[in-house]
């Protein structure tokens, strides 16, 4: 083989001249030029492409980028309003909202943590172990595992130092005065909105408004910068009621004691200012404890002063009486023949408990005649009665701005048939609330007008409606009071030392399901005024199914109303009006008729 000047092969050439660099067949170059400007040509394309998407990116695009970033890492955060206070008419705290956390937790990172921390968490948060991990057995990112935590049970919590923990800020509702005051307050639920009572009826006034700011979070959701506030939170309002806490105590241990005693299924009582129409007490047995309501039933939430009807009994006759007084048909000195205890409608038959005779009208409330009372009804147009129960609110759509306060029934007069009217003249056939019939009571005390009923302090009086005239009510007031210290009084232990009281009693058989009970279930109530030189209370008391001998308004309502009244009285400073200092009932006293 030869070699050229410079030692290479002869056969090595110049690849320009598209001669082989070797002989072999493997080493020849078989790819044609072209193919290499297409690569270098689609190479430059691509970069150029890269260039452009890049400065739409960093251009045109980035406010748009901007935004896809906030949304992974920028987080709003919730600033909770505090709910206003809510407080007596004298300004004692009712209902406050206290700082709590929410624990929550990122399952991924939270189940990382050993088993010995995992179960110190289920134990402070009160769950089992088997619960926490329940709870934490989930594909979600976030998961509350308790909401409405204590202060110090969150500081337990931080020191366990489990990663994928933390905690939300919120208030939990905390009521002071517990099952004394839980009715007419009610209650709220873990988003601290109103279930119940006042803190439902008042919700928007007193759950304020939630604010907002906005942060920077790292992937574990711990904040890592402040960025500023969104909305600024305004608390809710405080509210004050009209009720007056130291009554409502007396009303609420008199009411339990009753209950307790005469061993019934439940009772009621109502406290109102007769000068304003302020509700001052509304208490119900049994009860519940409003901060702890785990073991709650249906019997101790119901209210029963508000959403309970029945059949008022003899405590209806005064409006009979009052509607013929005031008509010009009777005068209290009026004599009615009751005869001997037994009268007979078509083929209905009345009763007294006992034969009367001839008595006065006034006697006829003293004694609580059903005779006498129907009797002076069916002198009268079915249409008056109607108007005059309808006036005081008996059968209307309560406007008390109270939730789940319920009309009550009474029928139209065009059906009445003359049994109807008689029996309805006594409380039998209509149907009404403990608190419809304590306002109504108000036209008694207030010589012949009522006025709204209120459940926040009133600071200015509202108008009154008159319904009978002042002479009247005064009448009917001395009637009242005859009642409870007249010779044959059916309301004897309704007296009070001190003090002058009238009212009325009332027993009537339970219906249900649209039947009277069988056997017998009976309604003692009583309603009642003090003092009555110059009226500054109206009471009324419910005790629901006696099941002692004594089941009769007079032997298990009137002496509540008593022991009620005289501490109610004494706690609000009202002068005595009775040179009586001890009372002594005969015990021979005369249960009232039904």
């Amino acid at each position: 083989m030869k070699r050229g000047a410079n030692g290479s092969t002869g056969s090595r050439v110049a690849a320009s001249k598209g001669i082989s660099f070797t002989t072999s067949p493997v080493l020849a170059v078989r790819l044609p030029s072209w193919r290499s400007r297409v690569v270098l040509f689609v190479l430059f394309v691509a970069f150029a492409v890269l260039g452009v998407r890049a400065l739409w990116l960093q251009g045109v695009s980035n406010e748009f980028l901007q935004k896809q970033g906030k949304s992974r890492y920028e987080r709003t955060i919730e600033l909770p309003a505090t709910r206003g206070k809510i407080m007596d008419r004298n300004g004692q705290v009712l209902a406050l909202s206290m700082p709590v956390k929410a624990v929550w937790a990122i399952p991924e990172d939270v189940l990382k943590s050993p088993p010995q921390k995992l179960r110190a968490l289920a134990g402070l948060l009160d769950m089992s172990d088997a619960e926490l991990r329940k709870k934490l057995d989930s594909d979600r990112t976030f998961v509350y595992l308790k909401r409405q935590v204590e202060m110090d049970v969150i500081e337990k919590i931080a020191k366990l130092d489990i990663e994928g923990i933390d905690t939300r800020k919120e208030y939990k509702r905390f009521y002071p005065q517990g099952e004394v005051m839980t009715h007419m307050v009610g209650f709220t639920n873990v988003e601290d909105a109103g279930q119940e009572s006042m803190e439902l009826a008042q919700q928007k006034t007193l759950v304020g408004t939630t604010g907002s700011r906005r942060v920077i979070k790292d992937r574990l959701g711990h904040i890592v910068e402040d960025i500023g506030l969104g909305k600024e939170p305004h608390d809710g309002k405080n509210l004050t009621l009209s009720v007056d806490s130291k009554i409502q105590y007396i009303a609420f241990t008199q009411l339990k004691a009753a209950v307790e005693k005469f061993k019934a299924k439940a009772g009621g009582a109502v406290v109102l200012d007769v000068h304003t129409g302020e509700v001052l007490a509304l208490a119900n047995y049994p009860s519940y404890n409003p901060n702890d309501r785990s073991k709650l039933t249906g019997a101790q939430l119901r209210n029963r002063v508000m959403t309970d009807t029945f059949e008022p009994g003899s405590t209806l006759k005064p409006f009979t009486v009052a509607l013929a007084m005031d008509s010009g048909r009777v005068t209290p000195n009026t004599r009615i023949d009751t005869g001997s205890g037994r009268f007979t409608i078509a083929d209905r038959t009345i009763s007294d408990t006992k034969g009367h005779g001839v008595i006065s009208v006034a006697q006829v409330i003293e004694m609580s005649s059903n005779i006498g009372t129907s009797k002076i009804a069916l002198s009268m147009p079915s249409q008056e009665m109607w108007e005059m129960f309808t006036k005081v609110g008996f059968g209307q759509a309560p406007k008390f701005g109270f939730p789940g306060a319920v009309a009550g029934r009474v029928r139209p007069y065009k059906s009445w048939r003359p049994i109807e009217q008689a029996t309805m003249s006594y409380g039998n056939g209509i149907s009404v609330s403990l608190i419809q019939l304590a306002r109504a009571y108000m036209m008694f005390a207030r010589d012949g007008d009522t006025i709204p009923l209120s459940f926040q302090r009133v600071d200015e009086l509202p108008p009154a409606q008159q319904v009978i005239k002042p002479k009247t009510a005064q009448a009917m007031r001395e009637m009242l009071e005859s009642v409870v210290s007249g010779e044959h009084g059916t309301a004897k232990q309704a007296q009070v030392a001190g003090y002058r009281v009238g009212g009325k009693t009332g027993t009537a058989y339970k219906v249900e399901n649209g039947k009277y009970a069988m056997p017998r279930k009976y309604i003692g109530s009583f309603v009642g005024m003090a003092p009555m030189s110059s009226p500054r209370f109206i009471i009324a008391v419910m005790i629901d199914e006696p099941t002692t001998l004594a089941h009769f308004g007079g032997q298990v309502a009137a002496p509540t109303f008593a022991a009620l009244a005289a501490n109610a009285l004494r706690a609000m400073n009202i002068p005595p009006d009775s040179a009586v200092t001890e009372i002594v009932v005969p015990a021979d006293a005369e249960a009232e008729a039904m």
